[in-house]
């Protein structure tokens, strides 16, 4: 199910809000995302760096657990926004979690130049691990 241009325009800003809070001073790369639940809410986040790279967080996934967080963690879209001249997908490590969350959360990226680019978690992870794959 798409979400309206409304509601992306919403988490677009909100998005964009969130990324001038970045704390980026190793990539310089600030990054910003909001998610939207089925509920309709929306929750920001913004990449947050660590000197330990390892410690660093996605804009991405502090969105999601910013919405787990609250309790609300049926999610049905992310909106990512980055100043770079074309879109930035979510790393991989974004794509595995978003995963968990839903295959069909659909996935909507855009640069400050004004490019967008739509895709779904399934299009831009296809075979992501999951409880199927634990052992009981």
């Amino acid at each position: 199910m798409q979400v309206d241009s409304r509601t992306i325009e919403t988490m677009r800003k909100a998005a964009a809000k969130a990324a001038k809070n970045a704390y980026a001073p190793y990539s310089r790369f600030p990054v910003g995302a909001t998610v939207l639940t089925s509920h309709g809410e929306i929750f920001a986040g913004c990449n947050v760096e660590n000197a330990s790279y390892g410690l660093t967080i996605c804009a991405e996934r502090n969105a999601v657990f910013q919405a787990v967080a609250a309790g609300k963690p049926q999610i049905r879209a992310i909106v990512v926004v980055t100043s770079s001249d074309i879109p930035s997908s979510p790393c991989g490590a974004c794509r595995q979690v978003l995963s968990e969350f839903g295959r069909d959360i659909e996935v909507i990226s855009f640069s400050d130049r004004g490019k967008v680019l739509r895709a779904q978690v399934s299009d831009l992870l296809p075979k992501p691990f999951g409880h199927e794959d634990l052992a009981t």
